[in-house]
């Protein structure tokens, strides 16, 4: 396992938007087309509302902060140094490979220009980037694999 100080957990393939749906947001699809069993919904709603009761929403702290207009492709990544909310992640990559969903764990030291952060997360914009910050460069570690992050646990839309 790498050192790098971000996390993301996400397919590897782009969706209609052209961004990278999270863990999250895959897990919850699953859940909408009715395609999870009862378990492994039970784990969902239940990690969901632990997600929601003790992570911060972003959205909730600032509403632009997921907005296409203002921040095309935001996406959130946890900091490495969040592991109990990392270590909780693990049930939701084993329903993925349970249903076949591809997915990978990708590491950063630099995943883009932070538009949100908070203890233990960021919420960046990719490629993104202001006068006076080193350029991107940082190649971004992938794992192979199957693992995802940092997407909202919520399922309320507009949310991945």
């Amino acid at each position: 396992m790498t050192r790098l100080p971000f996390v993301r957990f996400q397919s590897p393939t782009r969706n209609e938007r052209g961004t990278f749906t999270g863990v999250f947001g895959l897990v919850n699809g699953l859940a909408k087309a009715g395609r999870l069993t009862a378990e492994q919904e039970a784990f969902r709603r239940a990690n969901n509302d632990w997600y929601d009761a003790n992570f911060i929403n972003p959205a909730h702290t600032d509403p632009s902060v997921y907005d296409v207009d203002v921040n095309p492709g935001a996406a959130a990544w946890f900091k490495a140094t969040a592991q109990v909310f990392i270590e909780r992640v693990d049930g939701y990559l084993s329903i993925l490979e349970t249903h076949g969903i591809p997915c990978e764990t990708v590491w950063s030291a630099d995943p883009g220009v932070i538009v949100y952060e908070d203890q233990y997360q960021v919420v960046v914009v990719a490629g993104k980037r202001k006068r006076g910050l080193a350029p991107a460069g940082q190649v971004p570690f992938v794992e192979s694999g199957s693992a995802l992050a940092g997407d909202r646990p919520s399922d309320k839309p507009g949310e991945d």
